[in-house]
């Protein structure tokens, strides 16, 4: 009698209703996880939508416009009465203005990261990346007017005096001014959470405070380091309002950063905001030019990610 009725009260206990706050936990995960479910799939499909609007708009215009010519051709007037095609202007002023850029963010970047982190009171982190992350919310319409009416005429006429108003070196200036709070908040935030741990063992080595900056907590830091420098990058190459602004927009193939050029994104601009019927020659070239930027940010990217692997097992 006593095995029969614990048997009973086991599986009147197993058929007992769940509790009622127990099912709304469940129908709260389930709705959590449905929602970010959807989230994601909005993002992916987003991408390859994207992705397939350019293919296909750069398939027609690789109809008409040999693609070799245009990878290799070094005139580009596509809204000129005798049409050529060659990207390698806009690409060429494209890759010179970010890497100016990111000559400008990058040093000035980190050794503001390494500062926030390491050497800088809490009192003064406080104000200081707060004030230096503002850096990012000022539209880059004012960074443009600031290369066009500032850099160019007070700063870079003192030192080239036969400079032009418009120039790449003024637009990969002003870029790099904008990216450089990407670079050493980004940064600073990886430097961060680096464990203290590895800070007191350097420390009870006799390191100093710089060295173990340098040594101990950049390397550590390194894979966030190298995110941070990814995003600015890629943001640099696809700004668009400064280098239509203070760059100008003549197609140049030169490296002479002294020079006024046209950036990829500044021909998109330059063709959107005009009359080019859809269906053109002409409104194709935007999607083809658009097509190699996008190509040109994936390269970076996949670039990146090697260089990062090869650092890990440097430091591992």
């Amino acid at each position: 009698m006593t095995a029969a009725t614990s048997a009973a009260a086991r599986v009147s206990r197993v058929r007992q209703p769940m509790p009622f706050s127990m099912r709304l936990r469940r129908v709260r995960e389930a709705v959590i996880y449905g929602s970010l479910f959807f989230c994601a799939i909005v993002s992916v499909f987003t991408t390859f939508a994207i992705v397939f609007v350019l293919f296909e708009e750069t398939w027609a215009f690789f109809q008409e416009v040999p693609i070799l010519d245009f990878l290799t051709g070094t005139e580009w007037t596509p809204l000129f009465t005798s049409q050529q095609f060659g990207v390698l202007p806009l690409l060429t002023a494209t890759l010179l203005m970010s890497f100016i850029a990111m000559m400008v963010a990058v040093p000035l970047g980190l050794a503001a990261a390494i500062y926030l982190s390491e050497y800088a009171p809490s009192a003064v982190r406080a104000v200081l990346k707060p004030v230096l992350e503002l850096l990012a919310g000022i539209p880059t319409v004012v960074y443009g007017y600031f290369a066009l009416t500032f850099i160019t005429p007070s700063v870079l006429r003192a030192i080239f005096v036969d400079i032009g108003p418009f120039n790449a070196l003024a637009a990969g200036i002003a870029m790099g001014i904008m990216i450089m709070p990407l670079v050493s908040s980004l940064s600073e935030d990886a430097m961060r959470a680096v464990p203290n741990s590895l800070r007191e063992g350097a420390y009870g080595l006799g390191s100093n405070k710089f060295e173990v900056a340098t040594r101990v907590v950049f390397p550590g830091a390194l894979s966030g380091i190298m995110a941070a420098c990814i995003l600015a990058i890629s943001r640099a190459v696809g700004e668009t309002m400064i280098v239509t602004i203070a760059a100008g927009q003549q197609p140049n193939l030169s490296w002479n950063p002294l020079e006024r050029m046209q950036a990829m994104t500044a021909y998109i601009v330059q063709v959107s905001l005009g009359d080019t019927p859809r269906g053109s020659i002409e409104y194709s070239t935007i999607f083809a030019v658009g097509m190699l930027l996008f190509v040109c940010t994936l390269v970076l990217n996949v670039v990146a990610q090697w260089l990062l692997s090869r650092f890990r097992e440097v430091y591992e």
